[in-house]
């Protein structure tokens, strides 16, 4: 093939004959494709490559650079198949896939890529610099990790011989000579790299993850996971090895799970990062989450609360006693909600206490209590002595049993302001939450004032968002009115460097807010359902989770999928 094209170049004047001669000689020392070759020795450009062959096999010319990209297909294709043919993900359109290709006459290359994905495929041609660039950016190899990988597959130390066996002989495992073979330089670099390159990436929690036949690095960025690289199998026992050293964990214990900390300093900040190792089937998976304080806004103002909504929390908050609760998912932005709520109410004349698990950042003027489960201190016990240390301000970070929930509500009705969180999908479920674990109507209607659900959106990148044309019917259908749906303007990000390609760069919270009114308080005690308390409350002016991510999307500061993904239809 590769001579085939040469000789097509050839006899359509695109080459002279002694520069096809070059380019092969220099494929049998090099190897790669003749076209490339050609290009990288001058004797073709790149543009006149890539139309020429988009006229000889009939296939789509694209510019990458100005294509729309949608970064969500990319994880239709594995890393290494994307590297391996030189292939990228467009778009999928039903079971069509779009493959922007080099060299679109590869049909081993399509029927592999059918194989994977399940989808049909729809070959356009592409510069192969292009393609390359938007591998090295949309799977997230950057110039560090690729010398990092490159120095590791160049090894050919006693380390990797030595980490090859231990894989294959757990058990024998010699600790001491374990701990040696992390500390050599390779593996360290590497290390070192993933949570620098982490913390560069505004990423919340680093994924290491050993499979059968290959080790698998993630970052999870705005809320999303992305795979950054995969490192050779052979290196999983010295890097799990070289992060636990790193945490102070026991590297001879592969059986059971362990938890540690990391503290880092780079020229800027400190950082925390709270490690968990799991023992798999293929050898340890470890967590780290990453503590970053200068990402912690304590500024309520500039969370994402509408002026409305923003007036009903101040209120709840300033309350000399009651109960404030905040719902929603693991990782949907609670904690920064409570500490920027505790931050604003901490002043000299107030003792403020919480019980939290784990404590994520220290702040001056709180009394903060780590739970330790094992030992006995609960969520509860901590309250109960909680009550004997005379506070004004209690915050709980978890309301989990009927135990903790009644100290709780008997907290807020002599007197003290509670501040906690549950796990339920709105607010007004919230209410039928604490029913069900046996609080009695009467109790909650007393001690209640405010509940507060949300859920975190990404924000479009400001540098590369640009307006997108919706159907007035599908605004319609999302829950504009229709004279909205007329006048509205939506925008999509494009992607760039910026936002690494994604189109998003930061999140925003989305807030129901609900304070507890009289009419709520009656439905409460006549133990309505949380679908009636939802009808009233919307009646009485709470806007929805929904209605919240309608205006920001309005606002031009998310889109309409996003606000999709992370909120259901009211």
């Amino acid at each position: 093939m590769a001579a085939k094209i040469g000789q097509l170049l050839l006899s359509n004047n695109l080459i002279t004959q002694s520069q096809l001669d070059k380019a092969l000689e220099t494929q049998k020392k090099e190897g790669g494709r003749i076209g490339s070759i050609l290009v990288k020795l001058g004797f073709l450009s790149e543009d006149a490559l890539v139309k020429f062959l988009s006229k000889q096999f009939g296939v789509t010319a694209i510019s990458l650079s100005d294509s729309k990209i949608d970064p969500s297909v990319a994880k239709f294709i594995p890393a290494e198949i994307a590297e391996k043919y030189q292939i990228f993900p467009l778009a999928r359109n039903g079971s069509t896939l779009t493959i922007a290709m080099v060299d679109p006459s590869n049909i081993y290359a399509i029927d592999d890529i059918k194989f994977v994905t399940g989808y049909n495929v729809e070959p356009v041609i592409a510069a192969e610099s292009a393609v390359k660039d938007a591998i090295g950016k949309y799977y997230g190899k950057t110039d560090a990790f690729q010398s990092a990988m490159d120095t590791l597959k160049k090894s050919e130390s006693d380390l990797m011989e030595f980490v090859q066996e231990a894989t294959e002989k757990e058990e024998e495992i010699d600790t001491g000579e374990l701990k040696e073979a992390v500390e050599e330089a390779p593996v360290v670099k590497l290390a070192n790299l993933i949570l620098g390159e982490a913390i560069v990436r505004g990423a919340s929690d680093i994924h290491i993850e050993p499979y059968e036949k290959k080790l698998r690095i993630r970052y999870r960025v705005d809320g999303v996971l992305y795979d950054v690289i995969q490192p050779p199998l052979k290196l999983r026992a010295a890097l799990s090895s070289r992060i636990k050293i790193m945490s102070e964990l026991d590297i001879a214990e592969r059986r059971l799970p362990q938890d540690g900390r990391i503290k880092l300093r780079t020229k800027d900040k400190e950082v925390d990062l709270r490690i968990s190792t799991l023992p798999t089937i293929f050898g340890e998976k470890i967590v780290m989450r990453i503590l970053d304080k200068s990402n912690l806004y304590l500024d309520l103002t500039k969370l994402g609360f509408e002026k409305e909504a923003m007036e009903d929390v101040n209120e709840a908050i300033h309350a000399p006693f009651g109960m404030v609760l905040v719902t929603g998912p693991t990782g949907s932005g609670k904690s920064t909600t409570l500490y920027s709520a505790l931050s604003t109410i901490n002043t000299e004349d107030v003792n403020i206490m919480t019980a939290e698990d784990p404590v994520e950042y220290n702040l001056m003027g709180i009394n903060q209590v780590q739970v330790k489960e094992d030992i006995g201190l609960t969520f509860a016990a901590a309250l109960r002595s909680f009550l004997r240390q005379d506070p004004d301000i209690i915050m709980v970070g978890e309301i989990r049993d009927f135990e903790t929930a009644e100290i709780g509500v008997k907290a807020a009705l002599t007197g003290h302001l509670v501040l906690s969180t549950l796990h339920t999908n709105d607010a007004p479920s919230t209410i039928s939450r604490l029913l069900n674990m046996g609080i009695e109507p009467f109790l909650v209607s007393a001690s209640v004032i405010l509940i507060l659900a949300q859920r975190l959106c990404r924000k479009l990148c400001q540098q590369c968002k640009e307006e997108e044309k919706v159907p007035i019917p599908a605004l319609m259908n999302i829950g504009f009115q229709e004279e909205e749906a007329n006048t509205i303007k939506c925008y999509k990000g494009k992607g760039c460097p910026a936002c690494t390609d994604t189109g998003y760069k930061g999140r925003i919270a989305l807030y129901e807010v609900m304070p507890v009114k009289e009419e709520l308080k009656e439905l409460i005690l006549q133990g309505a359902s949380a679908s009636e308390i939802k009808r009233t409350a919307v009646k009485l002016g709470m806007r929805t989770l929904r209605m919240s991510g309608l205006t920001k999307i309005k606002e031009g500061i998310t889109s309409i999928e996003e606000v999709l993904r992370v909120t259901f239809g009211d």
